[in-house]
């Protein structure tokens, strides 16, 4: 996820802004490891101006790799030891089943035409696009957010598959 067009090359300078976008559409940022001055503490910065919850995994005193994340803690960052911790503080513990249970159908007309050209075989985006008629960034956004939902997977390559367990309610869901 970037805010630059396709093709353009990763540059160390355009992590933070793109950090700054995942953590925008996060609930929250666990920082794992960080020293002083790295890029997960310009995340973690940017997550709490956004009014994000910070969590951090404590680490030894001794090691320099631990020194932004016990700061973290040490100014109020939610200190975890485990999943459970994230789950119940974000209060998402119903979660789990709620993905168990869940009911894939398309959410709008776009997801509807663009599953009616995939399969379980690799489809490039470009064929997608060539063959609904819609924009590369009607069709790029929205597999983003069908991939998120479970219903499609990318194989590498801008290449995407339909997820087993999606075609049969698509296909009940969309004529």
């Amino acid at each position: 996820m970037s805010e630059y067009p396709l093709g353009i090359k990763p540059k160390a300078d355009h992590f933070p802004r793109r950090n700054r976008i995942m953590s925008g559409i996060s609930l929250g940022v666990l920082v794992t490891e960080a020293g002083e001055g790295s890029g997960a503490m310009i995340t973690a910065s940017q997550a709490l101006e956004q009014n994000r919850e910070v969590f951090a995994v404590p680490g030894s005193v001794l090691s320099p790799a631990s020194r932004g994340t016990n700061r973290l803690i040490k100014e109020g960052a939610k200190l975890v030891s485990g999943v459970q911790d994230i789950l119940e503080e974000l209060n998402l513990t119903m979660i789990p089943r709620q993905i168990e249970m869940r009911e894939l159908v398309p959410q709008n007309e776009t997801e509807s035409l663009i599953v009616k050209h995939l399969s379980y075989e690799p489809t490039h985006i470009d064929k997608v696009c060539r063959s609904s008629c819609l924009p590369i960034a009607t069709v790029s956004s929205t597999l983003a957010m069908m991939e998120l939902k479970g219903i499609v997977r990318q194989m590498g390559g801008m290449n995407y598959i339909l997820s087993r367990e999606a075609r049969s309610s698509y296909r009940v869901g969309a004529n």
